[in-house]
Order: C-alpha cells, then sequence, then structure tokens
C-alpha cells in the first residue's frame, strides 16, 4: 500500500469495529497482513484475547493460501488494537490480487471479511 491508495477497510464484529489494513508484505515462504483496528478488540480482565483470528487466502490467479499464526495487542494509548497475521506459502509472482478472508471468532460465533489486497511490486494489467 502506497501513501497515494486508500488503505483497505471493513466494518467487523457486527459493525463496532472498523478493520484498517496498514501494508501486506511479502516473505520468501510466507505474507504478513498488518492491521490497526478502532476502538480496540475486547479483553478479558487478565488481558486474554477475547477475540480469536483466522486467515485463509486466494490470489487472482487460482492458489490458495493458510493460516500461519499471528498476534495483536491494544496500542500504548489504548486506543486502538494493532496486529499482524501471516499465511503461507509465499504469494505467486503472477499474482496482482491477493482476498485475504479474516474471520474473527468471539462468543461461538464467526465474523468473517473478505478484503482484496494489491500484491506489493505486482506488474499492471496489460490488457
Amino acid at each position: 500500500m502506497n501513501s497515494r491508495t486508500p488503505r483497505p477497510t471493513a466494518r467487523i464484529l457486527d459493525g463496532g469495529h472498523e478493520l484498517v489494513v496498514d501494508s501486506l508484505s511479502l516473505d520468501e515462504d510466507s505474507f504478513t497482513v498488518r492491521y490497526t483496528v478502532r476502538p480496540p478488540l475486547p479483553e478479558g480482565e487478565e488481558g486474554e484475547s477475547l477475540v480469536l483470528l483466522a486467515l485463509e487466502a486466494r490470489d487472482d490467479v487460482g492458489n490458495e493460501y493458510t493460516d500461519w499464526g499471528g498476534a495483536y495487542g491494544r496500542s500504548e494509548d489504548g486506543g486502538h488494537t494493532d496486529g499482524s497475521i501471516t499465511g503461507q506459502p509465499a504469494v505467486a509472482p503472477s499474482a496482482r490480487v491477493l482476498t485475504v478472508r479474516l474471520t474473527f471468532l468471539r462468543d461461538g460465533l464467526e465474523y468473517p471479511c473478505d478484503l482484496p489486497l494489491e500484491v506489493p511490486g505486482a506488474r499492471p494489467d496489460s490488457d
């Protein structure tokens, strides 16, 4: 995501929170989505997570990707949640768009959201 492109956003958890994708980074064996959630995701009395997150993804050339773990926590000022989640394998070199499905799990319910993300460094379509 460059500074001129609007960052992908989604309303999550029945619309009570807004997720903003801060970046999509690529590694040789995986990719990572960094995000911010406002207001912050709820925590239990001892800071334990009350919301779990899972990732599935598919690119525009038909490859599928699976969750490889992630983490999140409240910002220092407590105003939002910062997090990251990683998928594998590495994004195919021919992919231009990666559609990431993030599913938030809370109180036994699933809250999925789909985010089409431009692959960094992908060549524009030559139509």
